[in-house]
């Protein structure tokens, strides 16, 4: 694996964090959730993942909704129970509407099996903010892996370049953008 050269460090700015990691923890903290922010971490990329970056006392969503605003590039891993999860929709939400970009990765679900489910506890305001980018992210190309017998190194590397991509993309935008004004 390479580390990212001191000059992209550079270009890609101090936000708080680059890489917002999207996940449901039950299912992915302990294998693709964590294996790519230690990758992107190794890389220096500036990665939030809730158990890494998180300590006890901090409040949850003012936390997590700062990194969101503050990141540049987001990573959705959906998972068989993603959806069963009003944090995993909220962040989705909060960066679908933030046009942050969203690499998604279908880990052991395929993308027409995810669907946000009405439980009775959730406004129905809530309910068309979570579909809406629910269907947004099945919407934009991701990576798809099957645990039973997919290769994790050839996982990792493809969603740690498809990352780095998305970043330098995002800062040619932004430095394009400063040169219009």
């Amino acid at each position: 694996m390479q580390r990212l050269p001191t000059k992209v460090c550079k270009i890609m700015g101090r936000s708080a964090c680059d890489v917002f990691i999207n996940h449901r923890g039950i299912d992915t903290k302990r294998n693709v959730a964590g294996l790519l922010y230690d990758n992107l971490t190794r890389m220096r990329v500036r990665s939030f993942l809730d158990s890494m970056n998180m300590k006890p006392g901090d409040r949850l969503f003012d936390h997590i909704d700062k990194a969101i605003l503050s990141c540049k590039v987001g990573v959705a891993v959906f998972s068989p129970r993603y959806c069963d999860s009003y944090f995993c929709l909220h962040e989705l939400a909060l960066l679908m509407e933030s046009n942050k970009r969203v690499v998604p990765i279908f880990f052991d679900v395929k993308p027409s099996q995810l669907m946000v489910k009405d439980n009775g506890t959730c406004p129905p305001e809530e309910l068309k903010r979570f579909t809406f980018a629910l269907q947004e992210a099945k919407n934009t190309v991701g990576l798809t892996f099957d645990s039973s017998d997919g290769d994790w190194s050839k996982l990792l590397k493809n969603a740690s370049d498809a990352v780095i991509v998305n970043l330098l993309e995002v800062e040619e935008e932004r430095k394009y953008a400063r040169k219009k004004r």
